[in-house]
């Protein structure tokens, strides 16, 4: 299994006593089989919900209320040990009230974190007095030193978690497992039950986590490994054990917030020029095509399958890297991380599956993106894959063709009008740019009225037309730009909707 053997424990300094804050259980052996052999033992019984009684108190809390929750100064595990490295137990309330269990790791051993409520500020809310360990609900890691740390990772909620490139603010979220999103009889949401985090050499830099996950058709084992860098990187290698037999599984899953933009004109009153976390879903294909699909906040739910074998990557790119792209002084949409996932090993036959769901609030994660592979996992059969995340500015892996700068739609004479911006060196030179032709494609309707605008200061190359859809209320555009019957930009497609 491809979290078995290939998984080695990393060591780290004697003294688990001085790990945390909060005291811990008594120590239990730990293997990098430990996961593993618990995913297994879950999927071999009825699934059974965590069931950790919350005082009230903390269930009806709000947002604010939760939100001026905040741990001691101090108080974070390893915070005096110098490791460049620092995690947070995170209080349960609100709408955090799935207890998860943290474990840290060392020699060889586990010890559980118990819950102390002394290591917290409730600011003006009073906890109740002999709640007992009420657990977290989940884990926040920091680096740096005790004077500059910051946010790196968040794992809190269902298998929910966020990361960030250094100065970014945070933004799209990613999940360790997805089911059925978007199919009848509705989505399951599997959760993290455990964490066991090892603790990380001195300067190491790195650290890693595994976690026990859980749901009603699988169970699973993670491990994580975490380095944050000026780009944070985290390697995730999964093997999942069915309970029952199970399709529709999303790896690799994401999801960010996307109000209005040039493409969809849904808050003419809004003084902000645009609001959203991610511009669009990007796929390098396994026959090396370089794919751009624009998203949008449309009128009814769209969903939409690209068809892959061995996909080479994805992610929600941040493309907009300006102020003036949004002018949102509380927002800051332009410093959120985009999140570029690169396969490892092959992934056989799939689809890349996106969802664009209506929102009429920017605090929706309502662009979904995930990888769906064809093959379904049998009733007591197992699937392992792995994978890398990129919370970056730019994907590591660029195409080496002109790239979408700027996509934007209107109506002109009743009909369509696009604006499609490709920008790359290839159109530094002149002849170049003013030898590209547009190959352009609309399934159902026709492209009328094409034109092409080269701009040297910009290096790019804007093409400007319309759609005739007939009677058609969508279609399928697809664009390209060619120099010499040769792709000279990545593909563009985009789904028109009436």
């Amino acid at each position: 299994m491809a979290l078995g053997g290939a998984l080695a424990a990393a060591a780290g300094p004697a003294g688990l006593g001085a790990a945390a804050a909060e005291p811990l259980a008594a120590p239990t052996p730990f293997s990098q089989e430990t996961a593993l052999k618990a995913a297994l033992a879950l999927a071999g019984a009825p699934y059974k919900a965590p069931d950790a009684p919350l005082p009230s108190q903390f269930t009806g809390l709000n947002f604010e209320q939760y939100a001026s929750i905040r741990r001691k100064g101090g108080t974070a595990i390893w915070a005096d040990e110098k490791l460049g490295i620092t995690l947070e137990p995170l209080h349960r309330g609100f709408v955090y009230t799935t207890p998860v269990a943290i474990n840290i790791v060392e020699n060889g051993m586990a010890q559980r974190v118990v819950y102390d409520p002394a290591d917290f500020d409730f600011g003006k809310f009073q906890p109740p007095a002999g709640s007992g360990d009420i657990g977290f609900s989940g884990l926040r890691i920091l680096a740096g030193s005790d004077q500059s740390s910051e946010d790196v990772a968040i794992f809190q909620g269902a298998s929910f978690y966020r990361s960030r490139a250094r100065g970014q603010n945070f933004g799209v979220t990613a999940r360790g497992l997805a089911i059925r999103t978007g199919d009848d009889p509705g989505e399951e949401f599997p959760v993290f039950r455990e964490f066991w985090v090892e603790k990380p050499a001195p300067a190491s830099n790195t650290l890693t986590i595994y976690a026990l996950l859980d749901s009603q058709s699988v169970t699973g084992a993670y491990r994580f490994t975490i380095r944050p860098l000026e780009t944070t990187i985290i390697d995730t290698e999964m093997t999942l054990f069915a309970r029952v037999a199970s399709d529709k599984l999303g790896v690799g899953a994401m999801a960010a917030g996307y109000l209005f933009s040039g493409l969809d004109h849904r808050r003419p009153d809004d003084w902000r020029a645009a609001v959203y976390e991610s511009t669009g879903l990007q796929m390098l294909t396994g026959k090396g095509e370089w794919i751009w699909r624009p998203v949008s906040n449309p009128e009814t739910l769209q969903i939409s399958a690209f068809a892959d074998v061995n996909p080479r990557g994805f992610g929600l790119v941040q493309r907009s890297r300006t102020f003036d792209a949004f002018y949102d002084d509380d927002g800051r949409w332009e410093l959120r991380p985009t999140l570029w996932i690169e396969p490892i090993g092959e992934w056989s036959e799939g689809d890349l599956r996106l969802l664009e769901i209506p929102s009429p609030s920017e605090a929706n994660a309502n662009i979904l993106a995930q990888w769906r592979p064809k093959a379904a996992i049998p009733a007591a059969g197992t699937m392992s894959l792995a994978y890398r995340q990129f919370w970056c500015w730019t994907p590591p892996s660029r195409p080496a063709l002109a790239v979408c700068t700027s996509s934007r739609v209107g109506r002109f004479n009743g009909k369509p009008r696009f604006t499609v911006e490709m920008a790359g060196d290839v159109f530094a030179d002149p002849q170049k740019a003013a030898a590209a032709v547009a190959d352009l494609h609309a399934s159902p309707g026709k492209i009328v009225a094409v034109r092409l605008f080269p701009y040297k200061d910009r290096k790019s190359v804007r093409v400007m037309f319309d759609v005739d859809p007939g009677s058609e209320t969508f279609s399928e555009l697809r664009l390209t730009l060619n120099v010499d019957n040769q792709a000279v930009s990545e593909t563009w497609l985009y789904r028109w909707r009436a």
